[in-house]
């Protein structure tokens, strides 16, 4: 029997440049240290490294516990069929911050110290426990997927007895850690931007990670609807919308209702770098999807919902890398441009999750199982593909 050979196709010749470029780049780290390897210095140590692969990576896995809480825990049943591909996300989201971290790391291989050498008063240490457990958690989550596909009955079983207290567990460490990710700039009081720095910055990043849980959710159905023949239930992206909506209304009232209790919208109107910056964060994350959801036609379309989630992922990005990079790019009298190394790392790690989504998804029961409980819960019957309504294109 011959092999076929994979279609060549403009995105796989991206694909392939861009792990070429990371393995070269990785390369480098490994070998020469962070000194060649990137623009960071004894002034500004965190860069995208940090600010993009860890904050933004762990932001963006948030729909894992969103949606594990709001199936399991409030039952809110009708949920159930896109649990499978969040926890997805959130899974290989935690793995790929792992891997980042390693990149990040003076010295990598000691990345196991703090299972041993305990720091209680360290946020960094409360962060680096949750991530582990969360992550050790996550991957219990996702047993089930890989035994059904195997047909282990034994294990699967067991898993499923303890499913409930394994949600309750995986909900309260990425609690703690979602807000304790902002906590680490608490300590910054002198070098983080004032449009930034704030005793709410905990809160703020909590409930912006609920948002982006939801709005991931929303982009991940739409890219699978688009590029890998599944439906896009526009009833349930619609209800997701409408929490989403609210979502985006507390994370409003806290952030000005903080901005003027400080006086700190007078640096908004100051003009200048981070002005820019912050009016582009607010407008991708709270004005344009704000605007758009609160119009019926857009949130029952497939292309309104996912032009949404894009406004919103891409929008709390920027409020992530506006804490770690251009709010303390001031204090230490520096601008910071990373390196192609370290952009090519960071690139690479994204194009390996997205491939290996692919994968999953194609060969475990994520998808599927997600369609035969729509089955149940929506109209008694499987949409296929076909009679999904159509999404945008997307590159």
């Amino acid at each position: 029997m011959s092999l076929q050979m994979p279609r060549i196709t403009f995105w796989r010749v991206v694909f392939v440049a861009i792990l070429i470029a990371g393995a070269a780049a990785t390369f480098i780290r490994f070998t020469q240290g962070l000194g060649p390897s990137t623009n960071l210095s004894d002034e500004f140590p965190w860069g995208i490294w940090i600010g993009f692969d860890i904050l933004c990576g762990v932001m963006l896995a948030a729909g894992g516990f969103t949606l594990m809480a709001t199936t399991h825990i409030f039952n809110a049943e009708r949920f159930h069929p896109i649990a499978r591909p969040a926890l997805l996300t959130a899974f290989l989201g935690y793995l790929l911050v792992v891997g980042a971290l390693l990149f990040d790391l003076g010295k990598p291989w000691n990345v196991w110290h703090p299972m041993v050498m305990w720091n209680p008063n360290s946020v960094m240490f409360e962060v680096g426990w949750c991530v582990m457990l969360y992550t050790t958690v996550l991957s219990l989550e996702f047993a089930p997927i890989v035994f059904e596909r195997f047909r282990l009955e034994r294990p699967l079983r067991i898993i499923r007895y303890i499913s409930l207290p394994l949600v309750i567990l995986g909900v309260l460490l990425s609690t703690l850690h979602q807000s304790s990710l902002g906590s680490l700039y608490l300590i910054m009081p002198g070098k983080l931007h004032a449009l930034w720095y704030t005793p709410l910055l905990p809160v703020l990043f909590f409930v912006s990670a609920i948002a982006v849980g939801l709005g991931m959710t929303m982009l991940e159905s739409a890219l699978s609807a688009r590029h890998m023949g599944h439906r896009f239930n526009v009833s349930l992206m619609s209800s997701l919308a409408r929490i989403l909506l609210v979502v985006l209304a507390v994370y409003a009232v806290l952030r000005f209702q903080d901005l003027s209790a400080r006086g700190a919208w007078s640096y908004a109107f100051a003009g200048g770098y981070e002005a820019t910056f912050f009016w582009v964060e607010m407008a991708l994350c709270l004005a344009i999807p704000a605007a758009l959801l609160i119009m019926p036609r857009i949130r029952t379309s497939a292309r309104g919902l996912f032009w949404v989630s894009i406004s919103v992922v891409f929008g709390f990005m920027t409020n992530r890398l506006n804490v770690s990079i251009t709010g303390m790019e001031a204090s230490a009298g520096v601008t910071y441009i990373p390196k192609w190394t370290e952009v090519a790392i960071t690139a690479s790690i994204v194009a390996v999750g997205i491939a290996i989504f692919g994968l999953a998804a194609k060969h475990l029961p994520i998808f599927e199982h997600a369609e035969a409980e729509s089955k149940d819960l929506d109209t008694g019957r499987v949409h296929g593909p076909s009679s999904a309504e159509p999404v945008p294109s997307t590159p």
